[in-house]
Parts: C-alpha cells; sequence; structure tokens
C-alpha cells in the first residue's frame, strides 16, 4: 500500500462535544489508515460537562493509537491545543475541530501542499465559513489588528485545520495563552518571527450539526485582547 506520509499525530481539542466526537474520530481515523503509515489521535478533553469524556476513554480503549488528554476542569482552547501540540508524538502534527464542520480526508491536500512547497506549516483557510455573519466579521477585525501589531497576514488565522512540522513546536517560544482565541495568532506569529516557511490552503467548511461554539464569549474576546497586548509589548 502507498502511504501519503510516513508518520502522523492528529489532536482533536474538544469541549462538550458529546454528539460528535465519536463521529468525527471514527472517521478521521478511516482516512488515517490509508494516509499515513504510522499515525496517533490525541483527544484532548478539555474539562467537557457533558458525556465527552466517557466517549473519549471509550475510543481509546478500542483502539490504542487513540489517545485521551483529559484537562479534569475546564481551561480553555489554548491550553487544549498546547496539550495537543506538546503531548504529539511524530514528525507531522495536524489538528481539526472536533465539531465535525471539517472533512477530515483534505489532510492528503495538505501533505500535497507540503510536499510541492516544502513548507512548515500548511494552514487552512475558508472556501465559505459555514459561521454568522458577526463571527465573520469579528474574526476579519481582528486579522486586521494581529497584521497591524505583527504584519502576519493570513486569510484565516484561526481556522481549526492545520498540518505542522513538529520542528516548529520544538523551536519557537513556548506557547502561553490558554483562556482566550489568541493561541492561533500567537502560534503563527511565533513561528513566521522565527523564520518558519507558512503557505495557505482552502479547505471546506460545513454547517454545525449539534452542540455550541464557545469562541465567541465576551470573556473570551476580552481574554484574546489581553493576550494580543501582552504579546505585543514583549516582542517591542
Amino acid at each position: 500500500m502507498s502511504y501519503k506520509i510516513d508518520e502522523l499525530s492528529v489532536f482533536f481539542p474538544t469541549y462538550n462535544e458529546e454528539k460528535n466526537i465519536r463521529r468525527t474520530v471514527l472517521r478521521a481515523r478511516a482516512v488515517l489508515t490509508k494516509t499515513a503509515k504510522v499515525w496517533e489521535m490525541l483527544i484532548v478533553n478539555d474539562g467537557s460537562k457533558d458525556k465527552t469524556f466517557e466517549i473519549a476513554k471509550k475510543l481509546s480503549q478500542e483502539d490504542k493509537r487513540i489517545k485521551l488528554i483529559n484537562h479534569e476542569v475546564n481551561r480553555g482552547y489554548g491550553a487544549a491545543f498546547k496539550s495537543g501540540f506538546y503531548n504529539a508524538s511524530y514528525r507531522w502534527i495536524a489538528f481539526t475541530d472536533s465539531d465535525g464542520q471539517f472533512d477530515f480526508s483534505e489532510i492528503v491536500n495538505f501533505i500535497d501542499k507540503q510536499r510541492e512547497t516544502n513548507a512548515d506549516l500548511v494552514i487552512g483557510y475558508y472556501k465559505k465559513r459555514q459561521v454568522s455573519k458577526f463571527k465573520i466579521i469579528t474574526s476579519k477585525m481582528w486579522e486586521l489588528a494581529v497584521f497591524l501589531l505583527f504584519g502576519l497576514h493570513a486569510r484565516d488565522i484561526d481556522c481549526g485545520f492545520k498540518l505542522v512540522s513538529k520542528k516548529v513546536i520544538e523551536n519557537i517560544p513556548k506557547l502561553e495563552s490558554e483562556r482566550g482565541a489568541f493561541i492561533s495568532s500567537e502560534f503563527l506569529i511565533k513561528a513566521k518571527k522565527t523564520g518558519f516557511k507558512i503557505v495557505e490552503i482552502p479547505v471546506t467548511h460545513y454547517p454545525r450539526i449539534a452542540g455550541k461554539g464557545t469562541g465567541r464569549d465576551i470573556k473570551v474576546i476580552i481574554q484574546s485582547f489581553v493576550d494580543l497586548f501582552k504579546l505585543w509589548h514583549k516582542l517591542n
């Protein structure tokens, strides 16, 4: 069998996704068995209050390549993001959201793009984002702020589908933000500043079938801007 990639770690930051996590993981597993020679999947349960932990634990018991990382209390998307990256074993690391809004089979496009460009990070941008206009507008405002402060230009900084070389996470300054939505921006800013090559690729985005995202909670937005200016102050 001809595989696309020799080894790949995949992680899913997860919070209250009892209705989505099993379907997302099983679909990803079906893709990984055909795509990667050696692989692992990390489910990062960030203190879910529903049955996400129990479902994830059962999945990990059914397949030793599926591993559960559990935060006893909810620490935020940034904390789940860091747990996924810092616990990944293999040379290449991919992640997507656990809500099933991405088609994980598109990972082959990321691998092909990396081969074509020799990039260190291949980051997705939405062909058409299946969220409210408010979310799209606030995302664009955020991207403008990041560009003005740090010179980072990306079509969708927070797109939750990326493929990253492990050497990136091993060589950039340690990631810090936890509670807000700043983590993706912090990660790309530090990768760019360290000199790693970033390329972009279009991805399909589907409407959320079940559950509710938390990225636009007012506390999360405020904390994101606090983290943004804290990093700007530190780097200037």
